[in-house]
């Protein structure tokens, strides 16, 4: 095990993590992921939203625990505060956040098994990346680090985007009634308020600056990889769904942004 969280392993890690994003990159322009509105039959097999969210990021909090528990700084206070950072955040994401969807009563598998998989090798690879890196690699994360200003300010942006993301996901979870999930009735609607206000996909937006704030707090090569594969997943899907409530709402509001409000 020692080898596996050894400077040398870590840094042909980030060597393949480069590689991956840069391919992830390419294709998401190219590509729709297969789930949600965007859903196909054409990968085969699908499974129900709640089981296919939960499956896809159970890795994170299972490698992420794993590996941080190897390290040398496992019970180091500053440690310990991002394991918690990382729970809270992936708690509500793989668990909670899937718990909560509702789905219509009766409503087909819509995520495709090969998303779950592609999803366990980036969820485990960035759980391995930062759990190796907080809790073994990273001799600045000391107690005074919670005084320098890349903490402060890191946890700050990361507090603000989380706490977006948890009231953006709330709108467009509750646009479909519970009456209308328990007939079984599929609805679209035009999400109203909060940063739907100014722009198509305030979740994604909020997601990123989450993870922008979380690789400022830790200082972290790992962490930028967390935000770089999700920046290059969800910003071509943002613009996906944009053309696509454009499409289906002819009075789909004008104003709306794709992604940053005010800019694109």
């Amino acid at each position: 095990m020692e080898s596996l969280i050894s400077q040398s392993s870590y840094d042909t890690a980030l060597i393949i993590a480069a590689i991956y994003l840069g391919m992830v990159i390419i294709g998401g322009f190219f590509v729709k992921a297969p789930y949600g509105r965007f859903a196909s039959e054409q990968f085969g097999f699908s499974l129900s939203p709640r089981m296919g969210w939960f499956l896809m990021e159970l890795p994170a909090t299972l490698s992420f625990i794993f590996f941080y528990f190897q390290g040398e700084h496992r019970f180091d206070v500053v440690p310990l505060f991002f394991l918690s950072i990382w729970l809270i955040h992936y708690g509500n994401r793989g668990f909670i956040f899937p718990l909560l969807m509702r789905v219509a009563k009766g409503q087909q598998g819509s995520f495709s098994i090969m998303i779950v998989l592609a999803g366990w090798f980036v969820t485990a690879f960035h759980g391995y990346l930062n759990a190796v890196f907080i809790s073994h690699l990273s001799p600045h994360l000391t107690d005074g680090w919670f005084s320098d200003p890349r903490f402060i300010i890191g946890m700050a942006i990361y507090g603000f985007g989380y706490l977006m993301n948890l009231h953006s996901d709330h709108i467009i979870r509750t646009l479909r009634t519970k009456e209308e999930v328990a007939s079984g009735e599929k609805v679209y609607r035009i999400p109203q308020g909060g940063l739907y206000r100014y722009v198509t996909c305030p979740s994604y937006f909020t997601e990123l600056i989450s993870f922008t704030g979380f690789a400022i707090a830790t200082w972290s090569l790992g962490a930028l990889f967390v935000l770089g594969i999700s920046a290059a997943n969800l910003i071509p899907r943002a613009f996906q769904t944009h053309q696509w409530y454009k499409d289906k709402f002819p009075d789909y509001p004008s104003s709306r942004k794709v992604l940053i409000p005010g800019i694109i």
